[in-house]
């Protein structure tokens, strides 16, 4: 996973900076150094995302399970009734 989201952040920060100089009707790779800051974001930005999925999937696990409980809780355990 970690290699897929580094390929698709590197790949997402050249895309953006080969649109960003066709727009302005540049050459392509008119100052390569701007390619490589281009790619490098794009590297953090996509692994950040994956990781921000895994700890909201955690959380929304957790808050779920709580959930579990307390309607267990509230419809369960009516034995003192």
């Amino acid at each position: 996973m970690p290699v897929s989201a580094t390929m698709v952040g590197a790949l997402l920060g050249l895309g953006t900076q080969m649109y960003s100089n066709a727009l302005r009707k540049l050459p392509y790779m008119r100052h390569p150094w701007e390619h490589v800051l281009g790619m490098g974001l794009g590297v953090i930005f996509a692994n950040q995302m994956v990781k921000w999925d895994v700890k909201a999937q955690e959380d929304l696990d957790k808050l779920l399970l709580k959930a579990n409980q307390a309607n267990e809780r509230r419809y369960f355990d009516d034995d003192e009734d």
